[in-house]
């Protein structure tokens, strides 16, 4: 959902987390609502950074925005170990054009309790921009 009138009158973004259980219905909630009106939708972490920037989809660079995502521990189970663990092990799979020591490298972090979790790079995908305030509920 995208609200633009709220108190501060800053742009609303509420992400559902009830939406999906995977990262890639996640790309497709975010693509959702924040693509709208264009044919480019996200397809990797890469690609969520990028709308992060704004100037396509709903809002403008550097605009102030609230993100709310809702149901948010739900996403955290959904995008936690299990479904991380699988996506390096894909992308070893695949091989080229993936950094494969890097991708064994991160494994090997997250099988330790050191490593990051899907919803935790996501998390901090949305932290890194300043002019996005995350709202976990």
């Amino acid at each position: 959902m995208l609200n633009t009138s709220n108190k501060n009158n800053r742009k609303m973004i509420v992400i559902h987390g009830g939406h999906f259980s995977s990262l890639r219905g996640f790309y497709d909630e975010v693509s959702r609502l924040m693509m709208k009106d264009t044919d480019w939708k996200v397809g990797t972490l890469d690609g969520f950074d990028d709308i992060l920037y704004g100037g396509f989809g709903v809002f403008e660079n550097n605009e102030e925005i609230d993100m709310v995502w809702e149901e948010s521990e739900k996403s955290q189970e959904d995008l936690g170990d299990r479904a991380t663990r699988a996506f390096y092990q894909n992308k070893i799979t695949q091989g080229k054009p993936f950094n494969i020591e890097l991708m064994k490298q991160k494994l090997n972090d997250l099988n330790t309790g050191k490593g990051q979790t899907l919803f935790d790079i996501l998390v901090e995908i949305i932290r890194s921009h300043h002019n996005i305030t995350l709202i976990l509920r």
